[in-house]
Formats: structure tokens, C-alpha cells, sequence
């Protein structure tokens, strides 16, 4: 896997919008969506909706993958 930022474009609501992540973070922000059912342009939507706004959209998604890894992690004990 490729350690540095690859761009990416999604959709959110109907806007068009690029984003740069590792591939790690892609490839975890993919299962998450795929784990929940849910199209990764509504969670990009949704995470881009809470965001605050001194928080990027990447570093926003960074840290919901996190947050997502860190739950589950924490649910295992």
C-alpha cells in the first residue's frame, strides 16, 4: 500500500469534491461503509455535516476511522 495521500472524489449531496487520504484510511473508510451499509458518499456526507469548521474534510474522515477502530477495540474488552 501506497503511504502517501491518493486523491479521491466523492459526492456529497450533489456536490463534487476531491479528497486526498493514505490508502489505509481509504481502504478502512470503504469497510466501515460497506459494514454498515451504507454508500461511502453518505458517510463522507454525513461526516462532513458534523464536522467543525477548523477540521479538513480528510483529517474529519481520519478521525471517524479511528473513532470507528477504537470502539470496536474497545468493545472486544
Amino acid at each position: 500500500m501506497n503511504s502517501r495521500p491518493r486523491k479521491h472524489s466523492l459526492t456529497l449531496r450533489g456536490h463534487r469534491t476531491s479528497v486526498s487520504l493514505e490508502d489505509p484510511f481509504w481502504l478502512a473508510f470503504r469497510q466501515i461503509a460497506s459494514r454498515t451499509g451504507r454508500p461511502i458518499n453518505e458517510l463522507a456526507a454525513e461526516i462532513d455535516e458534523t464536522r467543525g469548521a477548523d477540521c479538513g474534510l480528510a483529517s474529519a474522515i481520519r478521525l471517524f476511522v479511528l473513532r470507528d477502530l477504537q470502539s470496536r477495540l474497545f468493545a472486544q474488552d
